[in-house]
């Protein structure tokens, strides 16, 4: 069997290592730049003040949907999805979406938690009359983009699309550091400045972080 010459081989790397770097940076740019700049904006919140706006809205539940309401046997609390007329009906007079969150039901109410990025929301209902108290405070774009970069209350596709954000950057950053090796010898500077990145952060844990 030939073996191919060191030349061969060092073109069939760097080929192989420039089309996934390429591709993983290609995938992950848009997502680094929002990661990257919600970095900033979370690293500096006390910069960047918002004024939370609130919204509160009162209404009845209809008799027909208020028979569908189930409180625990013994005037105990326990936690389970709302009926799905009620829920039905509440995001549409509410224009929300509670996906079948559970709620809280005690003897004489009911207590519904609805956070999302940027805002908290909640509502109650009480049992006996069907009367409704929905609020709904909003953080504003900064907050949001703030929360989706720490996958607060953003649900289970977010959290997938961040590890697969993830991967794509370790990728990128991995398929770098061989360039860097294969280049290292026409570009001088790169082992300092690589080995920089890598221990600034170690000494500032060291000496400024108590």
């Amino acid at each position: 069997m030939a073996i191919s010459p060191p030349s061969q081989r060092r073109s069939y790397w760097l080929k192989t290592l420039h089309q996934w770097h390429w591709m993983s940076a290609a995938i992950s740019l848009a997502s680094l730049l929002l990661f990257s700049a919600t970095g900033i904006t979370l690293n500096n919140a006390a910069w960047i003040e918002a004024t939370p706006k609130t919204i509160n809205k009162t209404l009845t539940l209809p008799q027909d949907l208020l028979a569908l309401l189930s409180p625990p046997a013994g005037g105990g609390q326990d936690k389970h999805a709302l009926a799905a007329p009620i829920e039905a009906w509440l995001d549409h007079e509410l224009g929300i979406h509670i996906n079948e969150r559970p709620a809280e039901f005690s003897a004489d109410e009911i207590y519904l938690s609805l956070p999302e990025p940027g805002a908290d929301s909640w509502l109650s209902i009480q049992t006996a009359s069907g009367d409704i108290e929905y609020e709904h405070s909003s953080r504003g774009w900064i907050a949001y983009f703030n929360d989706l970069h720490k996958g607060r209350h953003a649900g289970v596709a977010w959290s997938w699309f961040i590890d697969f954000f993830a991967g794509a950057c370790l990728i990128f950053a991995l398929t770098g550091l061989f360039l860097v090796k294969l280049h290292a010898g026409n570009r001088p500077a790169s082992w300092p400045l690589l080995s920089l990145g890598a221990v600034l952060p170690f000494v500032i844990i060291l000496l400024f972080i108590h």
